[in-house]
């Protein structure tokens, strides 16, 4: 075979297979034989292996695999990953549309229902039709390049057909089918291999795995759920993923009531009823719908919050609940020092996991429910990940237990024996002994270098004990002393969390290689993450992002003052409090002393947040509509680089709308009513250039 035929061949058979790959894994309707397409694809192998310079990136072969990668390059989402607020009841939802109509007026409303895969959260990036890249949600606003792995899984198309935009992102929830999840089990139990608690864990461990090869074997499937670029094809959501099927994706099926639109509560609540029998005949696991408004006009004109979209909501259904006897009560300590009670439970199997411990929650719940140690207990798991104990079964309450009495709570702690604390007002109680109490030692460790804060590759929690363990770490500023000639050959003893099962551990070379690049690397973190990292009570991401945008720099922050930090957006005097309380501590000014030698960067660079001149100064301006000139985005960032601010709402305040095409009436008709003038595109480069 010549290179033009060999040339020609290859294109054909990449289309051929990618038609027949969309037929069995998007649309379920296979025309040829499993041993047919292998045939095809073991053709395709060998021509681009005598022939790699037509073997195309997106190639078919690329489902099964094979790529190994060391490290998941972090990338910054173009448009930010928000999470849901969840609902759990009728008069939640009755609450949240009534929010949504206060935000548009009198408009009618229209809804679109879907089900909540419970999978992972994963971002797809096309340019001319062809996947150029796959990414993790991460903390929402930066994610972990997995597209080698991504390109594995035979329901997400690596090119597509029809009308499609040039430039456009799509997100969607990578799954593990009930089938795949199980016949995996079984496999492992012939193989003598500790079982998979449940789809979803085994999902994101697969996905993060570095052999795409293993990644391939698993069968992940997904259905996409949302839409992302400029001038896009559809002006709702319901339309927009329909309309994904034509370029090939899988969509959630309305035939098979996976998706449907309605316009009232009443039309939302028997979706809900529906899904919540019908759910366990699904081959996928779910675990509740989502709830958005339909028009994206109406999306916009609503906007969003730091952490959720003001126009979507999910609703979670009632949690599996099992009853099983709570052996006995122990208790933890967490990395602030806070106390929470443990049931250890006769082992029960709850929503697919066998569950041995739950959360008793604090000493009033103890008391409120009168759980005592002997008792049976209804156990419960629902969104979070530790089940928790909801009620004891007074009708199997035995003689022994009755003449035992009420639990009483600790008094001291666990660890260090130190004398609990119980501030007014506050549920749970504390060991104040921060500097001596090794697991608040460890847990402030293990918070550092966790993948929100400082994400230090190389290092996790059995690393940060074993290190204590020997005397090399003490506070999260000796991290960064670690040197390679210690660590290499070094030998500890490491438990679980609950002390249970020690294990021997050695630390070799290309480990510690890895954890001595990931220190290094950590000193790159921005300042926000950092001042989250160092872990201030009350101080969470959100918070450090203000403060950090806010303050500057760190030696700003420390001086700051209770009167002028509650001054700081959405800072409240509990939140100033403990930030005064942090910086007063001798031992707290020294770690961020040391941080500063080592390198990390505690501080804003101030240029690159400075305006390009400053045309807007003072202005608020508010965007909205699809542009010609500009993205959306871009017209943004021309405003604040000219000086001028950015508002999701017109208000009084409001100095100028810029109104593109398809901007909602609602939002033009209130900038009317309040007398706030709407400009158009045309007219604001006039001003630009003014």
């Amino acid at each position: 075979m010549n290179t033009e035929e060999a040339k020609g061949r290859i294109e054909f058979l990449t289309a051929e297979l990618n038609k027949h790959n969309t037929l069995y894994y998007v649309k379920s309707a296979p025309i040829i034989s499993d041993y047919d397409f292998d045939q095809l694809l073991k053709e395709l192998e060998q021509l681009e292996k005598d022939f790699p310079q037509f073997a195309d990136t997106n190639s078919p072969t690329k489902r099964v695999g094979g790529d190994i990668t060391d490290k998941f390059e972090k990338i910054k989402h173009k448009y930010p990953m928000l999470s849901l607020s969840n609902t759990y009841s009728r008069e939640e939802i009755v609450e949240w549309e009534e929010r949504v109509h206060k935000g548009i007026g009198d408009t009618a409303l229209e809804y679109c229902l879907e089900l909540k895969y419970d999978g992972v959260a994963i971002s797809l990036s096309y340019e001319n039709g062809k996947f150029v890249r796959g990414v993790t949600r991460g903390d929402g606003e930066v994610g972990e390049d997995i597209t080698a792995n991504t390109r594995t899984i035979r329901a997400i198309p690596l090119s597509l057909q029809g009308n499609y935009p040039a430039s456009f992102e799509i997100r969607g929830e990578v799954f593990m089918p009930k089938k795949v999840f199980a016949a995996l089990n079984e496999q492992r139990a012939e193989e003598g291999e500790e079982l998979y608690a449940n789809p979803r864990n085994t999902t994101s461990g697969t996905l993060k795995n570095q052999d795409s090869a293993l990644v391939a074997a698993r069968k992940l499937d997904c259905f996409l759920y949302s839409v992302y670029g400029e001038n896009l094809p559809f002006d709702n959501h319901y339309d927009s993923i329909l309309h994904c099927a034509d370029w090939g994706f899988k969509s959630p099926h309305p035939e098979l009531r996976y998706i449907e639109k309605t316009n009232s509560v009443e039309g939302i609540m028997a979706f809900i009823e529906y899904w919540n029998v019908a759910r366990h005949e699904l081959p996928f696991e779910t675990d509740g719908v989502v709830i958005k408004v339909n028009n994206y006009n109406h999306q916009e004109e609503l906007g969003m919050t730091a952490k959720s979209p003001r126009w979507a909501i999910a609703y979670k259904f009632k949690a599996e609940t099992a009853c099983t006897r709570l052996n006995k009560i122990t208790y933890q300590v967490g990395r602030t020092g806070a106390i929470t009670p443990v049931a250890n439970l006769q082992a029960v199997v709850l929503a697919g996991t066998t569950v041995k411990r739950a959360s008793l929650h604090n000493a009033d719940q103890i008391a409120k429910l009168d759980i005592r140690e002997g008792d049976f207990v209804f156990v419960e798991k629902g969104g979070e990940i530790i089940p928790k104990v909801t009620g004891v079964d007074f009708d199997k309450r035995e003689k022994v237990v009755i003449d035992a009495g009420e639990h009483i709570y600790i008094s001291a702690c666990p660890e260090c024996g130190t004398a609990l604390i119980r501030k007014e007002g506050e549920a749970q109680h504390y060991c104040p002994n921060e500097e001596g109490c090794p697991p608040q030692i460890k847990g402030r460790m293990e918070h550092f270098i966790s993948r929100k804060a400082m994400n230090i590759d190389g290092m996790g929690t059995e690393t940060i004990a074993g290190l204590w363990q020997k005397g090399m770490l003490h506070n999260v500023a000796d991290i960064y002393d670690l040197r390679k000639e210690s660590l290499v050959g070094l030998e500890f003893t490491v438990s679980d969390e609950f002390g249970e099962n020690p294990k021997k551990r050695s630390m070799q070379e290309k480990s510690v290689n890895n954890l001595i690049q990931g220190i290094e690397a950590s000193k790159q973190v921005e300042f926000a993450r950092v001042l989250f990292a160092i872990g201030i009570r009350f101080v969470g991401e959100t918070v450090a992002k203000k403060l950090a945008k806010h303050y500057k720099n760190i030696d700003n922050l420390a001086a700051a003052t209770l009167e002028e930090l509650v001054q700081v957006d959405e800072i409240g005097e509990k939140i100033a409090q403990s930030i005064v309380q942090w910086f007063s501590v001798e031992a707290n000014r020294v770690i961020v002393e040391r941080l500063k030698t080592a390198g990390l960067t505690l501080s804003i660079d101030e240029s690159a947040l400075a305006p390009v001149g400053d045309l807007f100064a003072g202005k608020t301006f508010v965007v909205s509509g699809v542009f010609t000139h500009f993205s959306r985005d871009g017209i943004k960032q021309s405003i604040e680089s000219n000086g001028g601010k950015i508002s999701g709402s017109i208000s009084k305040k409001t100095d100028y709308v810029v109104a593109g095409d398809k901007m909602g009436p609602e939002k033009k008709k209130k900038a009317e009513d309040l007398g706030v003038p709407v400009i158009s595109e045309e007219e604001y480069l006039k001003m630009l250039q003014a």
